[in-house]
């Protein structure tokens, strides 16, 4: 009796972690329920002059730029990683860790370094310009700022999930299956083409979801290039035309196809299965000779090159000589802001991700099950549809109750809600929360559900086994989830420039502003400071690929 009273305990859960979850779910899906009925409410006028305006160039350029950045992340990343796991040539394990690095740069950083080096005034046109003796109008150069300059851009900086996704699946496949092709008569690249592909399939097409899905995110790279997106006309509709009506109607076609990708992305992940056989052996690399070995460390030198060595020297020659003190008053208010955002929203993000998950692991059932995929779906909407979402009700609120306080008390309440820190930090722990349970959920899987009935069996409660057992194993995985959620807050750009308060700006703020005044040797330093961050959780995934 007693073993099964503890058994119910244990798969009912604590009352307080379940009212949590569903205060958190709610939390979640507040935003995507605001835009769905902000965007309805809004009337058939507003959807029929966007549809005669710009409906349809938002649509037509979000769709090629999707279209570009899948094949260009399915080539690179499917490619290198081919190479560096399943081949033997020079440089091959310095490679294997470089190719990760990109991610560390946010995609409007690298639009900001390349637009100093190929734009007009740039290095690159000025040299031509010298050693040819052309004038402006005597040669003709790719322009940087378009659709295809936005397209590289992105495609440089989210080619390393296809990457790393595609090199785990190459690393777990069998040599078996390959061996077999290969005695059929196969080339090595025909049975990579036949075999290998096909089985580590689930694996690259969840990696070029991931990277559609921050395609369709990302607002300071077409912003500053000048690219007419989704996420351009929201910020546009709601700024700079005062259309909410317009924005809720845009937000709520990008979160329809951002919902879609994202039941997609969960889909493959869980075919993400395959039968090799009975024997598994380890792939023995091939030993590439000749020509073969230097066109293969050139095909991965290039995306490194071009990913973050490059981009890295110019944003430091452009900071040199910004005339940007990174010690004055003012930047110290920018780094201080973004540490106290990017600080308060880790922790936030993480202890919700701690809820949810340990509610799943005590109760797998309904409720925890629904919660806990509510949370999820933040990861796959774009930062300015959650920022619209929490703005129209919490706007809503404010005006309603000030209006009330005036009326009935003769006092303004002013903005309580929509004008404090607080509504900027649920808007990144919505988006950034999904990151944080695959975190944890990853370091849970080392705590055995015997330690859970042994500390129950000494008389600890639900929370005394959280805090004594699971915390201390679990320490790894949290201080990743913590860096992770704190280096992406510190790049998210459009949230923070809907939901900021008044005059509190950030890092990414300060360079989005200097850009966009083509001050860029400016913004060259809150850039610098930006990437330096992001190298910290880049540097626990190399670790990782470098164990595995």
């Amino acid at each position: 009796m007693l073993s099964l009273s503890r058994s119910r305990q244990t798969i009912s859960g604590p009352k307080s972690l379940r009212r949590a979850a569903v205060v958190l779910a709610a939390v979640c899906l507040l935003p995507m329920v605001a835009v769905a009925l902000a965007a309805v409410t809004g009337g058939s006028d507003t959807l029929e002059h966007l549809a005669d305006t710009v409906l349809g160039r938002y649509t037509r350029t979000t769709a090629f730029l999707v279209l570009l950045v899948s094949v260009g992340t399915l080539m690179i990343g499917t490619g290198a990683a081919w190479l560096v796991t399943m081949t033997e040539f020079p440089g091959r394990k310095l490679l294997e860790i470089a190719l990760v690095i990109p991610l560390a740069f946010p995609a409007y950083v690298l639009a900001y370094a390349y637009t100093h080096i190929l734009d007009h005034p740039g290095i690159v046109q000025s040299t031509l310009r010298d050693v040819t003796g052309w004038g402006p109008r005597d040669y003709w150069f790719p322009e940087i700022r378009s659709l295809g300059g936005a397209a590289v851009m992105l495609i440089l900086v989210l080619y390393p999930y296809v990457y790393l996704l595609a090199r785990a699946a190459f690393l777990q496949q069998s040599a078996t299956s390959f061996l077999a092709a290969r005695a059929l008569g196969k080339t090595p690249w025909q049975a990579f083409l036949r075999v290998s592909i096909p089985m580590a399939r689930p694996a690259i097409a969840s990696g070029v979801l991931l990277a559609v899905m921050e395609t369709i995110a990302d607002f300071g790279t077409v912003a500053y290039f000048g690219v007419q997106t989704f996420a351009t006309g929201i910020y546009t509709s709601w700024f700079s035309l005062g259309d909410r009506a317009g924005a809720a109607q845009l937000a709520l076609g990008i979160l329809s196809v951002a919902l879609v990708l994202a039941v997609l992305e969960r889909s493959t992940r869980g075919r993400a299965k395959y039968h090799g056989g009975k024997r598994q052996e380890p792939m023995a690399p091939i030993q590439l000779t000749g020509w073969a070995k230097w066109g293969a460390m050139l095909l991965c030198v290039i995306p490194v090159l071009f990913g973050w060595v490059l981009p890295a020297i110019a944003l430091v020659i452009m900071g040199l000589g910004g005339e940007q003190n990174l010690l004055s008053a003012r930047y110290r208010d920018f780094a201080l802001n973004s540490v106290t955002l990017a600080g308060v929203a880790a922790l936030v993000t993480v202890a919700a991700a701690v809820t949810l998950g340990y509610l799943q692991r005590l109760d797998d059932g309904p409720l925890s099950r629904i919660s806990t995929s509510i949370a999820r779906l933040g990861y796959a909407v774009p930062g300015g549809v959650i920022a619209v979402g929490l703005m129209v009700p919490f706007a809503n609120f404010d005006n309603a109750l000030d209006a009330w306080m005036r009326a009935t008390f003769d006092i303004s309440t002013g903005l309580l809600v929509t004008g404090s820190i607080w509504l900027l930090v649920a808007a990144y722990m919505i988006r950034f929360l999904a990151a944080a349970l695959g975190a944890y959920e990853g370091g849970q899987v080392a705590v055995n559900a015997n330690m859970d009935m042994a500390s129950r069996a000494l008389g600890q409660t639900a929370f005394g086994t959280l805090r004594r057992v699971h915390f201390p194993i679990l320490k790894p995985s949290l201080l990743t989830a913590l860096l992770i959620v704190f280096v992406d807050v510190m790049k998210e750009l459009p949230a923070t420039l809907i939901l900021r308060p008044f005059n509190f700006d950030t890092l990414a703020v300060q360079a989005y502003r200097l850009a966009s005044d083509e001050r860029l040797e400016g913004a060259a330093v809150p850039s610098l400071v930006i990437v330096a961050i992001g190298l910290l959780p880049v540097i626990l995934i190399c670790r990782q690929v470098r164990r595995r």
